[in-house]
């Protein structure tokens, strides 16, 4: 079920908002310490993602070209100004704490790299090992955002299933329209670059120095024209 990932992730932020909303009380310390204890493992699931790659020069040039187009554009920098900008339209039109709540928990949940990547890999691979783990972030993290803000983070949940099911659902389509040797290049090589990404978010979670993920999507793009160039001329 293609779908599956997305739709766990969904029941995740709902099930944590309801417990964040009955539990007032949750500690800083308790919070760091299980924060960091998932960003061990979301690098752990990168690493095993990263070793799925054939051709390791094409990964090196995937992320280099990804980072220096991401840099340049600074998908980064306007993603946070799409979200900042969310949140005051939203602020602006309701001015209550359930917006608010709404707004702040579906920025953390649809903008970010571990989405993007989670849903390509349900939709080419029907793998769904990407949005589970997600699904454990962005439900612990509703149980905290619920907790200080509200009933509104539940219903973050209703965009991040149709950005995600939109994303995985487009992937099936890509995949009948791909010869399956190229296809399978593709596949083995966007989740090895996917891997890596996957890696870098684990590595900010843990609160080493902040790597701009969201500046090296375009490698996942990079990567998928490598290969076809690869497939074409070195196969």
């Amino acid at each position: 079920m293609v779908l599956f990932g997305t739709i766990v992730n969904g029941l995740a932020i709902v099930a944590g908002a309801w417990i964040g909303v009955k539990l007032k009380h949750f500690s800083a310390g308790m919070r760091e310490t299980v924060m960091k204890a998932i960003g061990l493992a979301v690098v752990v699931l990168g690493f095993t993602m990263a070793l799925e790659g054939q051709e390791f020069l094409l990964i090196i040039f995937s992320l280099a070209l990804g980072g220096v187009l991401g840099e340049r554009w600074n998908l980064e920098g306007k993603l946070n100004e799409i979200g900042n900008w969310l949140e005051r339209r939203m602020k602006r039109k309701s001015g209550g704490k359930m917006a608010e709540g709404f707004v702040a928990a579906t920025i953390l949940f649809v903008v970010g790299a571990m989405a993007i990547i989670g849903a390509l890999d349900s939709g080419f691979r029907n793998d769904h090992s990407v949005l589970l783990t997600k699904s454990m972030l962005d439900g612990f993290s509703s149980i905290v955002f619920a907790a200080a803000m509200g009933i509104g983070v539940m219903f973050s949940a209703l965009p991040v299933v149709l950005y995600q099911g939109s994303i995985a659902l487009a992937a099936t389509f890509i995949v009948q329209w791909v010869p399956e040797t190229w296809l399978d290049m593709i596949i083995s090589e966007i989740t090895a670059v996917g891997g890596i990404m996957i890696i870098g978010i684990g590595l900010n979670l843990l609160g080493i120095p902040k790597i701009r993920i969201a500046n090296l999507l375009p490698a996942l793009i990079v990567a998928v024209v490598l290969v076809l160039i690869y497939s074409q001329w070195f196969s």
